[in-house]
């Protein structure tokens, strides 16, 4: 077929095709196109091939904005390390900080302490005292909370037993005094050990044989370890000059005895 005949094939079914109407198909309507003849949807086709090398640009720039944002988050780690670091320096600044306020607090004079043989008369007299006479349960603690006062110099102490010791230690508190009533705090050898975690930070586990426990707390100070006395045979007693505002700890510790409750006859004073 010569190039002539070509072009007269062409010519003739473009004519065909231009003769037919919307109606032909059934499977379109006239009312969906009306307003759309055919060189309109080939020029409609044709745009939408021209506009697709711009969208391929668009989506290079896409790729371009994604992948520097891939890269600003590489860089967040980073960043996330220096907060840490942040945060490291400043732990151990607080630490510094506490313990220059221990280094600043005065130290504590020992306590004065006595014997007396007196202990019948000295469990007469308390038992008609009121809780001056008390039962410490086998694995308790039993701590004596007494703030100073202005109106005195010293606090005193005396105590005795029934027929077996008992543990005995003294710590005093810097912490300025918000209550001035005495206070006393019962509590299991296990829940001493929480609250004093909790309010002293960590401590070294020690024995009652051996003496207290070490305390890191800048506010807390040893006074008297805690030791067994022999308060079944002799009186105990004692006393501390107040070295400033703040609040006493006696601590009456049988947490050591498995199966014993020890009665405990106890009295705190004051003293100008």
């Amino acid at each position: 077929m010569t190039a002539m005949e070509r072009l007269d094939a062409t010519s003739e079914l473009q004519s065909r095709l231009s003769s037919l109407s919307f109606s032909s198909f059934p499977g379109i309507t006239s009312k969906q196109f009306d307003n759309r003849p055919l060189d309109r949807l080939q020029n409609t086709n044709l745009s939408e091939g021209f506009s697709q090398p711009q969208n391929q640009a668009d989506m290079e720039e896409t790729k371009a904005d994604s992948g520097q944002r891939s890269e600003a988050n590489e860089e967040a780690p980073a960043e996330l390390a220096l907060g840490d670091g942040g945060e490291e320096n400043n732990s151990a600044g607080s630490c510094q900080l506490s313990a220059e306020m221990k280094a600043q607090l005065p130290p504590l004079k020992p306590p004065t302490t006595w014997t007396s043989a007196e202990l019948k008369e000295l469990k007469t007299k308390l038992r008609t005292e009121k809780d001056s006479m008390v039962t410490v349960y086998r694995g308790d603690i039993m701590t004596v909370h007494v703030p100073t006062v202005p109106e005195a110099k010293k606090v005193c102490w005396e105590f005795a037993t029934d027929g077996y010791d008992i543990g005995f230690g003294i710590y005093f508190d810097w912490t300025p005094v918000t209550n001035r009533s005495i206070m006393v705090h019962i509590s299991e050898s296990s829940d001493d050990e929480d609250e004093e975690e909790e309010l002293e930070g960590p401590v070294s586990n020690g024995d009652v044989e051996k003496g207290s426990k070490s305390h890191t707390n800048s506010n807390l100070a040893e006074i008297l370890p805690v030791y067994r006395q022999d308060s079944h045979l002799s009186v105990q007693g004692g006393s501390h000059d107040f070295p400033g505002e703040g609040t006493y700890l006696l601590k009456f510790d049988n947490s050591y005895s498995l199966w014993r409750n020890k009665t405990l006859y106890y009295r705190v004073y004051y003293s100008a």
